[in-house]
């Protein structure tokens, strides 16, 4: 049968794309609720003049101060890669994969980023300073272990991103701090005229986003994962977070009905193949709707898990509202 994602593979999802919750940033007007809340909410598309600064308190909490202007900064996930492209800045090194997608770097340019190695766990410590970093930028609830050991060495910026209007209230505090504010609006107005536009045009249809490995599968669901959050504004998304813990049954994805279903595929170790594919094989996977009607759509893991920025969740927009017509 299918299964939701066991506790120890869980573990290692919700490590790879998702944190803690958080309240919207200050840049944001709208609030960062779920489900039909989040729904019902209309995307401001004003964007407010972001204004050059060396020292900021981010959305979290989070003070960062810097003597300079970053040059040379370094990335631990990918939403610090997303931001930077944004921004036009190339990072001086990273341990994402997002780079190479086309729609950022693409594979040729992407390959003249170091990669720090380590992985995104656990990321080594002396291959990170070996590029002089003026700024490092990483997931709170991974890298933050590694705050002590660069603290003498360079600054270093822990994110924690749940929505939307958190990704963009640290694209404009990057842009505020490399002195790109420019850009930093023009991304935001770009993003929010996008998400505003697709939901004049909200589809009737019900939606789905999964992701996990073989027969391990969670549901994305608005308030833990980022693009998750844009569904309720794009179709009928009846999918709530249960916790870390939490799942859904194939039993109550089959009682929805879903008519468009995204998949992600997201593996560790020795893993491979698509999700999509290795659920087919089960029979229960043929009586979903979108299924039966060839409607299920693998998407790429790192744009739609893994970016969350706007670059990305523009991306994910795109996608999600040709599937959905």
């Amino acid at each position: 049968m299918l299964r939701s994602p066991s506790r120890r593979v869980r573990g290692w999802i919700t490590a790879a794309i998702a944190g803690s919750v958080l309240v919207g940033c200050g840049a944001s007007t709208e609030p960062a609720g779920e489900g039909a809340a989040a729904a019902g909410t209309r995307t401001d598309v004003t964007v407010k003049p972001i204004k050059a600064t060396r020292e900021l308190t981010d959305a979290n909490g989070v003070k960062i101060s810097l003597e300079k202007e970053p040059r040379r900064i370094v990335c631990l996930f990918a939403l610090c890669d997303d931001i930077l492209t944004e921004l036009g800045i190339v990072p001086t090194a990273t341990n994402s994969e997002l780079l190479a997608h086309p729609d950022f770097l693409g594979e040729k340019r992407a390959k003249e980023v170091d990669i720090i190695p380590g992985g995104f766990i656990a990321p080594e410590v002396e291959a990170i300073l070996s590029h002089k970093p003026d700024l490092v930028i990483g997931l709170e609830d991974t890298h933050g272990k590694l705050a002590p050991a660069l603290k003498d060495a360079t600054t270093f910026w822990p994110m924690q991103p749940e929505t939307w209007q958190d990704s963009v209230g640290y694209l404009r505090d990057a842009a505020a701090l490399t002195g790109r504010t420019a850009q930093g609006e023009k991304a935001e107005k770009t993003f929010r005229t996008k998400l505003a536009e697709a939901e004049r045009t909200k589809s009737d249809k019900t939606a789905l986003v999964i992701y996990g490995s073989d027969e391990n599968f969670g549901v994305a669901t608005p308030g833990t994962d980022v693009a998750g959050g844009l569904f309720p504004k794009l179709a009928d998304y009846p999918w709530k977070s249960r916790g870390v813990e939490g799942s859904y049954s194939l039993e109550e994805i089959l009682a929805r009905d879903v008519d468009v279903l995204f998949v992600e595929t997201i593996a560790f170790g020795d893993a491979d193949g698509k999700l999509s594919e290795k659920l087919a094989k089960n029979p229960l996977w043929e009586k979903i709707p979108a299924v039966r009607n060839g409607d299920v759509h693998e998407v790429n893991s790192e744009v739609w898990a893994k970016g969350r920025g706007t670059r990305s969740l523009g991306i994910v927009l795109d996608e999600a509202t040709a599937a959905l017509r």
